[in-house]
């Protein structure tokens, strides 16, 4: 969608304009589907958390600046969505002490080599706790004290969960011959 587009989309959303909402809706679904099915590998539940994740858009739509890019507004409504849903679900970060959390030898560029469905496939196979840290400090690109916050954990924590998140993406490397 085009800027001047999704402006005048956006104001028209702005006043509950359902065909305005279901144009946003259309053009963002992929976007934001990608977005929630890299915190929830179900894909029924990363659909019913994009929905509430719309819901919001569409709540809170006063609160959105127009000189601030929506995308990023957008994305910042969703990955707060999915963390709410991983805390109610219980399937929050495990406590466990921080054992080393120094930096593997695994350099992240190695991700290079592959597309991005392989990529996006191997993170799905992360267990939960390990791959919201993992896609809040890599993909979306937060420190360990911003984690440490959102997630309600300590950063020793967060970086031992990021820790132990590349070393199993190693393993899966590995093992599924890529």
């Amino acid at each position: 969608m085009r800027t001047e587009q999704l402006l005048h989309t956006l104001k028209q959303c702005r006043k509950n304009d359902r065909n305005a909402q279901r144009e946003l809706y259309e053009s963002f679904y992929r976007y934001g589907l990608s977005v929630c099915v890299r915190y929830v590998a179900d894909i029924d539940t990363s659909r019913e958390l994009l929905n509430d994740g719309f819901m919001k858009v569409f709540s809170n739509i006063d609160q959105y600046k127009p000189d601030y890019p929506f995308v990023n507004w957008f994305k910042r409504i969703l990955v707060n969505t999915c963390i709410n849903h991983l805390r109610k679900s219980h399937q929050e970060i495990p406590t466990a002490e921080l054992v080393e959390a120094s930096e593997m030898g695994m350099e992240m560029d190695l991700f290079g080599k592959f597309s991005v469905e392989e990529i996006a496939i191997l993170i799905q196979q992360l267990p939960p706790a390990y791959r919201t840290v993992f896609n809040l400090h890599v993909i979306e690109g937060y420190e360990h004290k911003e984690i440490a916050e959102m997630l309600n954990i300590s950063i020793g924590t967060s970086l031992s969960n990021l820790h132990k998140a590349r070393k199993k993406l190693q393993e899966l490397i590995l093992t599924n011959n890529f």
